[in-house]
């Protein structure tokens, strides 16, 4: 009887348990709800108990590839190697037309896609699960072209030019950067399948640019008459975006000066709040 009784209690214990949890599980969740609708940003974004930590080569080939690395305080910096060491690991690298995949091209690339989702919670980039190297520009069949980049959500690769991506940091403030262009069309259709809290963020905050630049016709003149965009961004507004990125990380405060509403809602779909951003 009293052993019936035990294994009743702890069944009862168990139930209560879970019970509790799914209990604290939504009210934070209602509580993030209401912080997201008034601040327009995660509750938390950083937070991890065990911290996965690149080698001293890792580190050695982010301080020279990476100027956004740099900028970043001893705590960001820790998050954002733990983010790069993760995302090498999640992905697979491919190397075509005789590219041997190096660690070089792991650290980097993984580092540039953590530089766009560092102000996300989730940071892998869901829909792609391989990046396929070239040496240089490639022979595409998606419309039977050569590309420096493109992303292919069917088979979820992105696929770059290393020749390509290499000149993207050789000059940090042209606006031109293949892999924050790529990735951005990568992080965006991700944010449209993806529901969690980053990703809202993300695809609600374009849905209000894009609302916003077609209600403003004076924006939109002096936006084409500016010459701070490349004539590429006017294409459509998926490549708009891309650009519009691309602008923000290398010459923010050019950007802050000269569109200023753009600029903040660019920073408040990445949620960027360090490394003077």
């Amino acid at each position: 009887m009293e052993k019936h009784d035990l294994g009743s209690n702890v069944i009862l214990a168990i139930l209560f348990a879970v019970l509790l949890f799914m209990v604290l599980r939504y009210a934070f969740k209602l509580i993030e709800i209401a912080y997201v609708i008034k601040h327009r940003k995660p509750l938390y974004t950083h937070f991890c108990l065990f911290k996965k930590k690149l080698s001293q080569s890792q580190k050695s080939i982010l301080r020279q590839g990476l100027p956004f690395y740099n900028k970043l305080d001893l705590k960001h910096k820790s998050s954002f190697e733990h983010r790069v060491a993760s995302f090498i690991k999640d992905k697979d690298f491919l190397g075509r037309d005789g590219v041997k995949v190096t660690e070089e091209m792991k650290v980097l690339i993984s580092a540039s896609a953590v530089m766009l989702t560092f102000g996300f919670r989730d940071f892998y980039i869901g829909l792609i699960s391989k990046i396929v190297i070239y040496p240089s520009e490639f022979y595409s069949k998606i419309n039977d072209a050569y590309h420096k980049g493109e992303f292919n959500p069917k088979f979820k690769a992105l696929v770059l030019s290393w020749e390509d991506f290499k000149k993207g940091y050789e000059d940090g403030t042209d606006n031109i950067n293949l892999a924050i262009h790529e990735f951005t069309h990568a992080i965006h259709l991700n944010s449209m399948k993806e529901r969690d809290v980053s990703s809202t963020i993300f695809s609600d905050s374009f849905e209000e640019l894009s609302k916003m630049l077609a209600d403003n016709e004076s924006l939109r003149k002096e936006l084409m008459t500016s010459d701070y965009f490349r004539n590429y961004a006017f294409t459509n507004r998926f490549e708009f975006l891309a650009v519009a990125i691309e602008n923000f990380i290398e010459t923010p405060q050019e950007f802050k000066i000269q569109f200023p509403d753009i600029y903040k809602m660019v920073k408040q779909m990445l949620n960027y709040n360090f490394a003077g951003y």
